[in-house]
């Protein structure tokens, strides 16, 4: 069980177990049930043939303490966020030294223009008092070697600050990417549930700014559990990425698609009629019901698969979690009423 895989466990019904197996482990081994351990042990026996679960089980046949440290150093390695968090940090550093690299020259090249001032002082001063053309000359020749000198340190600041420019933008790609990581669903490619809860804020704000109509969408994947149970995860990781390949040529901008957790998706729609958003769910529908899937492993015929979905236009000044309970309720109802299909909560609250 991948990353990914235990993350989706995590939102169903076998979290619960999961859980009572983790603190049964965790209690046999002597390890303190603190919410970095829990997460820890809990991507262990998710995917106990992973590296975190290799490295565990060599410090427990080494009978190694299992320390705070030792809880700390895991996360770093091993855990996803842990190492979002430390590639920023990483990020953090090569920029705090660029940026000191860059104000030492500017102090540098500071002074050497101040040298520079004094030096053309004493020239001033000097030609005023020098009878000679010897002395003269000599007044030229320092001027010259002073200004020599500050070319070549501006010359210098120069370059470190295209090398630094360069240096910095690479670092706001970087970190770019790593946002848009961090707000992406690994297994989908669409946005996880962290980057649907901003979208659909966000989504709110601007309809009560512009009085635009907002519809949100929730759909779920009929009976996976027990595909999942029949044909295994992998299989039913293979069912999730084409949902979510169908999900995503229908989500054109700037409509944004999410896996909401597990099996469960949801779609925003922003400025849109009830008609509009009823269309784009019966096409995800019927296209996703209209395939026979086959495993790819063995070529086995896994039959088609269905979709329930429900969708709530938005009230005015109705908060999000609002909108997504009565999205919810509209789920509930396709689901009632016998699977695959499409339910609006308008129109099921104006039955009502």
């Amino acid at each position: 069980m991948a990353v990914a895989q235990v993350e989706t466990t995590l939102r169903g019904p076998e979290a619960y177990g999961l859980a009572r197996r983790v603190i049964e482990d965790m209690e046999a081994a002597s390890v303190w049930p603190t919410p970095l351990n829990f997460e820890i042990w809990v991507h262990y026996l998710g995917d106990p043939e992973g590296a975190l679960g290799r490295e565990i089980r060599r410090i427990l046949a080494a009978s190694e303490p299992f320390t705070e440290a030792t809880a700390d150093m895991l996360a770093a390695e091993y855990l996803p966020r842990s190492r979002l968090t430390e590639e920023i940090r990483d990020a953090g550093r090569v920029l705090d030294r660029e940026l000191s690299s860059v104000s030492e020259a500017i102090a540098k090249a500071h002074k050497s223009q101040a040298a520079y001032g004094q030096t053309l002082d004493k020239a001033a001063a000097g030609i005023e008092a020098v009878g000679d053309g010897a002395g003269l000359q000599a007044i030229v020749s320092n001027l010259t070697t002073a200004t020599r000198r500050v070319q070549r340190e501006n010359e210098t600041l120069e370059k470190k600050l295209d090398a630094s420019t360069r240096e910095v933008a690479r670092l706001r790609e970087h970190l770019e990417q790593v946002r848009r990581d961090s707000l992406t669903d690994a297994l989908t490619n669409l946005a996880n549930r962290k980057a649907f809860d901003e979208h659909l804020a966000s989504a709110c704000d601007e309809a009560d700014a512009d009085g635009g109509a907002l519809t949100l969408a929730v759909l779920d994947i009929d009976h996976f559990k027990r595909f999942n149970d029949t044909w295994g995860h992998q299989t039913g990781d293979q069912v999730l990425r084409y949902v979510a390949s169908v999900m995503a040529r229908v989500a054109a901008h700037p409509r944004v698609a999410a896996r909401y957790g597990g099996e469960e998706f949801a779609l925003i729609f922003p400025r849109e009629t009830i008609g509009q958003v009823e269309t784009a769910l019966e096409s995800i529908r019927k296209e996703i019901g209209s395939r026979s899937l086959r495993r790819r492993s063995t070529n086995d015929e896994l039959g088609a698969v269905t979709l329930s979905a429900g969708f709530a236009q938005r009230r005015p000044n109705e908060c999000a979690a609002g909108l997504l309970e009565r999205a919810d309720a509209a789920l509930y109802a396709s689901k009632h009423a016998g699977r695959n299909r499409v339910t609006c909560a308008d129109q099921l609250e104006q039955a009502a």
